[in-house]
This record gives structure tokens, C-alpha cells and sequence, in this order.
């Protein structure tokens, strides 16, 4: 690898991995959408499109990052020999994708390595970019050889990063493990031990995840302020799942301090008030987030806390604009929100099963599930909520769901057992969901296990080797 990309690199594939994790929360759509765009660049490609000429079209903005593409550019352009130019470049739009939380600059990143491919036929690292740049697409399936091949014939951590990252979100966590734990075995640093972090919190290692991503945040540093404040926003998440509310804001705090006004710790910090009751203080930050950030989980977070301070007319507005752009902006998140509502429920299936196609991870087969219930399938949503269940992933959300579709399906004991799990977590659930929850258990505690019917709202640094280990149970 080019030492001149090294840094820019290393930034970069701190992101890999959140570029698809949901932010702070369990979703992973909230770092950029892969389907729509804010930037005022407009490309129009054809089948016989030239990537070289597309990475070249003009570019402004006045931010650091944007300063760097065009700099880049102009070397691309002048240079005898513009290939490590096109490299760099390709990670410039990376970086850019980060602070924008606009993907179409990956698509961007992945020209650059269509680029240098033709230019270069077999380089790695081209194949190293796009292959970046397709995982954050949500083109995993197209990620995956990519990454099996820079494993196969050069095997550097970042490569054994990408080949997990792109197996974890296809649900493929035993492969996903021993790559990540490779990664972790031959450079034990921040970025191996993020994703360390997040498989044992999937393997239902609360513990361990907040061990390893400690690790993690303690080597973050200002010098790349957004992955520092990613870090650690991760890390406020996972104390928030283990009801330390005091920890969570202390290191949601150290997050905005990395960078102000980062999206993904606003929510959390909405969230984490959420958590404490105080509905009100929440609005502040989830509006501010959803300003900078209008994704999905953010609008359906922040029309919750609106709508349980008794501001009806402006969560529907904003229940209004999501169901205009959700199915395009995070499908998943998105089926899950119109399955919770009662509405549209065979769009909800259809948007999860599509999303499946593409990730089969517990939460889209937790979305999946969700949505068959919503549509009266019961017996297909308990298959598709047995493999949302099958790693032992400690989430409020799944336990919810899970007791709503055993009691549907007359599983007494297991919705019992559910609902049980959902209260032990219910500071993470929306408000709706916590009253939902609520009487779904007074009908099974008395035997009726026909739940309610919804209310129809729609209008309304490095480590010394060798490095933790990830097998079950580890760090618990």
C-alpha cells in the first residue's frame, strides 16, 4: 500500500464499519443513505459512462474535505502518472461522504476505483476502495469477493476488516468472527477492536462489547475528531443498553466535545433522556439531529417524543415527510415504523423482504418479522423472529417483538419469557412501544394473549499482541 494513502486510509476504515451500523442506536442506516443524495453535484451516468471523467467533474464547498477533493483533482489532471492521485482522491470522497452523511460520494469513491482499475487491471488497491465503497452502497454481496480476494493474496487487517464487515451485515457471524478476530490478532488497535466490540454485543456480550470498545475510544484522538466522536458515541450506546444512564451521557458528552453537533451522539442524547423520562429535554438534541440528519430513525425518534408532550400536529408533519421518504432513505428502519404503526403492512413486508435479499443480520430478520406479524402472518414472522433470536443478541426491541408475535401465535410460555426480556430493557424502547409493551403483558399475565389492536395514528492508537479474543462468551 501507497504510504502517501495510509492516513487518509486508516480514517476511512474506522467508518467501514459505520458507515452501516446505525449510529449510536441498533439500526444501521444512519451514517448515510445509499439511495438519495444532498449534494448540489449532479452526475448523470449512462451504460457506457467514464468513470476517469465523472471523479473530475467540479466540485465546491469550502470545508476541509472539500478543499482536499478539488486539490486532488487538479493533481489527477496534471499529473504524468495521475494513479496514486485517483487513489487518494477515491478516499477524499470517502471522508467526504463522512462529514456530509451523503452517500452519493461513495459512489464517487467507488469511480475512482473503477478508474484506477482501468488503469491498473488487478491492483489492490483499487479493489480495497471499491470494496469499501460497495459496503457502504449496501452492496454487500458485490463487497464480498472483493474482500476474499485482498485476503486471499495480500491479507492485510484492513482487508480481514472488510471481508467481517461484509459477512456480519449478511448475517454470517461465525466467518465474520474469525475474520474480525484475525484483524484484531495482527494489528490490535481502535478500529479492530470497534468491530471486536460490536460482535460480542450481536453474541449478547454486553460486558464484552463495553471492554473492547473502551479500548476503542481510549486510543481516539482529535486528530480525526469524527472517528473519535463515532467511538465514542458507540460506546455511550452500549452503556445505555446496560441501563447506565450516567456513563452513557458522560461519553455522549465526550463525543460532541470530539465533534459539535455530530448527528448520531444528538440522538443518542435524545434517546438517553428518553430513557430517564425527561420527554421533553429530549426534543432539543432529536430535532437538532434530525435537522442535520433526516433519516428514519431519527424523524420516528423525534415524532415519538413530540408526540408524547402532546405536540400531535407537528409529529404528524414529521410523520407525514417520513412516510415520503423512508422506503427510499432506510427501507428497513422504515418497515419496521409502518409494522409498529399498523399501517400499510404489506409495504412494510415487502420493503423488509427486499432489504433481506441484500443483509440477512438479526435486524433485518427481526424487520421481516415484525412486518409478517403486522400483516397477520404469524407463522412466518415466529420463523423469521427465531432467526433474529438465534445469537442471543440483547435487544429491547427484539424481545418486544418477539412476546408480541409468540402471544399471536398462542406460545403462552414464550411470550411470558419475552416480555419478561423486554422489561428488563424497556428504557430503550419508544414510547409507544413501552405502552404497547405494557399491555401486551397485563393480556398475558391474565391469559389473554389476543394483543390490542393498534390505535390508528396516522393522521394524528495500537495495542501490544496478541489482542482479545472473540469466541462466545469472551469478555463476559
Amino acid at each position: 500500500m501507497k504510504p502517501e494513502t495510509t492516513a487518509s486510509l486508516l480514517a476511512a476504515l474506522v467508518w467501514t464499519m459505520a458507515g452501516c451500523s446505525r449510529g449510536p442506536g441498533r439500526n444501521s442506516d444512519s451514517r448515510a443513505n445509499p439511495l438519495a443524495s444532498t449534494s448540489s453535484v449532479v452526475i448523470s451516468r449512462s451504460h457506457s459512462f467514464d468513470p476517469c471523467s465523472l471523479i473530475l467533474a467540479p466540485h465546491g464547498g469550502e470545508g476541509g474535505a472539500d478543499k482536499e477533493i478539488g486539490r486532488l483533482q487538479r493533481e489527477v489532471q496534471q499529473a504524468a502518472d495521475p494513479s496514486r492521485a485517483i487513489e487518494q482522491l477515491g478516499w477524499a470522497f470517502v471522508a467526504k461522504a463522512r462529514v456530509s452523511f451523503d452517500a452519493f460520494y461513495f459512489k464517487l469513491a467507488e469511480d475512482c476505483a473503477l478508474c484506477l482499475e482501468s488503469r491498473e487491471p488487478g491492483s489492490l488497491e483499487a479493489m480495497l476502495l471499491r470494496g469499501h465503497a460497495l459496503h457502504n452502497q449496501h452492496r454487500f454481496k458485490e463487497a464480498e469477493p472483493l474482500a476474499r480476494e485482498l485476503v486471499a493474496r495480500r491479507g492485510l487487517p484492513f482487508e480481514y476488516g472488510l471481508l467481517g464487515d461484509v459477512l456480519m451485515e449478511q448475517g454470517q457471524l461465525a466467518e465474520a468472527t474469525e475474520a474480525y478476530q484475525t484483524m484484531i490478532d495482527l494489528r490490535p488497535d481502535l478500529q479492530s477492536y470497534a468491530r471486536g466490540a460490536h460482535i460480542r454485543w450481536l453474541k449478547g456480550s454486553l460486558a464484552g462489547a463495553v471492554a473492547l470498545m473502551e479500548l476503542a475510544a481510549s486510543a481516539a484522538s482529535p486528530v480525526d475528531a469524527e472517528s473519535a466522536a463515532w467511538l465514542n458515541t458507540r460506546l455511550a450506546f452500549y452503556h445505555l443498553q446496560a441501563d447506565d444512564s450516567r456513563a452513557a451521557q458522560r461519553v455522549c458528552d465526550a463525543a460532541l466535545e470530539f465533534q459539535k453537533d455530530y448527528p448520531p451522539a444528538l440522538l443518542l442524547r435524545g434517546r438517553i433522556l428518553l430513557a430517564e423520562g425527561e420527554t421533553a429535554a429530549a426534543i432539543g438534541p432529536l430535532e437538532r439531529a434530525t435537522q442535520l440528519n433526516p433519516l428514519p430513525e431519527y424523524q420516528w425518534t423525534l415524532a415519538e417524543a413530540l408526540r408524547a408532550e402532546g405536540r400531535d400536529r407537528e409529529a404528524f408533519a414529521l410523520e407525514k415527510e417520513l412516510r415520503r421518504t423512508g422506503a427510499a432513505a432506510d427501507p428497513r428502519t422504515f418497515a419496521l415504523f409502518l409494522a409498529t404503526r399498523g399501517d400499510q403492512p404489506d409495504t412494510a413486508v415487502r420493503l423488509a423482504q427486499a432489504e433481506l435479499n441484500q443483509r440477512g443480520d438479526v435486524f433485518t430478520q427481526d424487520a421481516l418479522a415484525w412486518s409478517l406479524q403486522a400483516a397477520g402472518r404469524i407463522e412466518e414472522a415466529g420463523a423469521h423472529m427465531e432467526k433474529a433470536l438465534a445469537e442471543g443478541t440483547q435487544d429491547a426491541r427484539l424481545a418486544f417483538h418477539a412476546a408480541v408475535i409468540a402471544a399471536k401465535a398462542g406460545r403462552q410460555d414464550d411470550a411470558r419469557h419475552w416480555f419478561e426480556a423486554a422489561f428488563e430493557r424497556f428504557h430503550l424502547l419508544l414510547p409507544s412501544e413501552q405502552a404497547r409493551l405494557e399491555a401486551g403483558s397485563l393480556l398475558a399475565d391474565a391469559g389473554d394473549l389476543d394483543e390490542p389492536a393498534l390505535v390508528d395514528d396516522s393522521e394524528s492508537n495500537n495495542f501490544s499482541t496478541p489482542g482479545p479474543q472473540l469466541a462466545p462468551g469472551a469478555g463476559r
